[in-house]
C-alpha cells in the first residue's frame, strides 16, 4: 500500500511552508522517493535544494479532473514513490478525490489562516466542513493579536469533534487552554442553558472537563433512545446546523436515568442532571455522562435546530 498524506487549506493558509518544514524533520525522512502533488501554487515556492535533499519530486496538478486513477497511476509508474504528499487546493471538493485502490490515506492535515477565519466561517462554512471533516490535525496559524481563539476552537469542534486543534503565532504554539467570556457563570453549582448557550456549553464540556465535573445543568432536550441502547440510559441533546442545512448533527451526551424506560424516544423534555466524567465505550474513552435527577415533558421550541454561529 502507498501511504498518502494530504495537506489542505485555502490559498495562503501556509500549506507550502508547513510541507517544507515537515520534509526537513527527522521523523518524516525516508530513503525512498516522495511524490509531491502540487494542486495549488501560492507565493511560497519549493527550493530545488530542499527537494533534492529530501528526495522529493513535484508534479503540478492544474485541474481537479486530473486527479483520477489513470493519471495517478502514470505518475506512480514514472517516479516509483515510496509515499505521496498532496498539497490540495482548498477550493476543490474533497469527495471528488479518488485514489487508486492501493493508495491509502495515512493522514490529513488542514491549515487555516486565523486572520481570515471569521470571513471564511461566515461565508463558506459548507466548504470548510468538507475540508476538515476527515482531518486528524487542524492548525490555525498567524494567531498574533487574535483574542477570541477559544471561539475559533468551538466553531471548529462543531465541524470535527475528533481532530486535534492547535494554534500558532509567530513565536510558536499558543496554549490550548485559552479562556473566553462564557455566556453563563461556570463558578456556580447550577447552570441553566438556553437555545443560544447549549452549543457553547456542549463543546466547552468536551474540551474543559474540570469546569463542569460535578456541576448541575438544566436544559430543554430532544431525547434519543436508539434501538438496543443501554438499559437505564438515554441521550438528551439538541440538533444543530454545523455547516449547512444539509448537515445537521445531534449534540448530546449519555444520560443515566433510573426510569429511562418511561421516557419516549424523539420527545421533548426539560432535563436537570449532574455532569460526571467517566469512561464510556461509545465515547471510546472518558467523556461527559449526565446523571439525570429530573426529566419532565416539555413543549418543542419555536426553532428546533440551534445555531452554532
Amino acid at each position: 500500500m502507498k501511504p498518502v498524506f494530504i495537506i489542505n487549506g485555502f490559498l495562503e493558509s501556509g500549506k507550502t511552508t508547513f510541507i517544507k518544514f515537515t520534509l526537513q524533520q527527522p521523523y518524516f525522512k525516508t530513503k525512498g522517493t516522495t511524490l509531491l502533488l502540487l494542486c495549488e501554487e501560492g507565493e511560497e515556492e519549493y527550493d530545488e535544494a530542499l527537494l533534492s535533499a529530501t528526495n522529493t519530486v513535484v508534479e503540478v496538478i492544474e485541474k481537479q479532473e486530473d486527479l483520477i486513477g489513470s493519471t495517478l497511476l502514470n505518475l506512480e509508474k514514472k517516479h516509483k514513490p515510496e509515499r505521496i504528499l498532496i498539497e490540495y487546493n482548498g477550493m476543490w471538493p474533497m469527495d471528488k478525490l479518488k485514489f487508486p485502490w492501493h493508495w491509502k490515506l495515512n493522514q490529513q492535515i488542514t491549515l487555516i489562516n486565523a486572520a481570515t477565519w471569521p470571513m471564511y466561517y461566515t461565508n463558506m462554512r459548507s466548504m470548510i466542513g468538507d475540508m476538515v471533516r476527515k482531518s486528524e490535525l487542524i492548525m490555525f496559524n498567524r494567531c498574533d493579536g487574535i483574542k477570541d481563539l477559544a471561539s475559533y476552537k468551538r466553531n471548529m469542534r462543531a465541524l470535527n469533534r475528533e481532530a486535534e486543534i492547535i494554534f500558532e503565532d509567530s513565536k510558536g504554539e499558543v496554549s490550548a487552554t485559552m479562556e473566553e467570556e462564557l455566556p453563563f457563570d461556570v463558578t456556580k453549582p447550577h447552570i441553566d442553558l438556553t437555545d443560544s448557550t447549549y452549543g457553547i456549553w456542549f463543546f466547552d464540556a468536551l474540551d474543559t472537563p474540570d469546569r463542569y465535573n460535578g456541576k448541575e445543568v438544566s436544559f430543554l432536550a430532544h431525547v434519543a433512545k436508539p434501538n438496543g441502547f443501554h438499559e437505564g440510559c438515554l441521550v438528551p441533546g439538541r440538533h444543530a446546523m454545523t455547516c449547512c442545512a444539509e448537515d445537521i448533527a445531534f449534540l448530546g451526551f449519555i444520560g443515566k436515568y433510573e426510569n429511562a424506560k418511561d421516557i419516549k424516544d424523539g420527545e421533548w423534555y426539560q432535563v436537570t442532571a449532574t455532569v460526571k466524567y467517566e469512561f464510556w465505550a461509545d465515547y471510546k474513552g472518558e467523556g461527559p455522562v449526565l446523571y439525570i435527577s429530573s426529566i419532565t415533558p416539555a413543549k418543542a421550541p419555536k426553532d428546533e435546530i440551534i445555531n452554532l454561529v
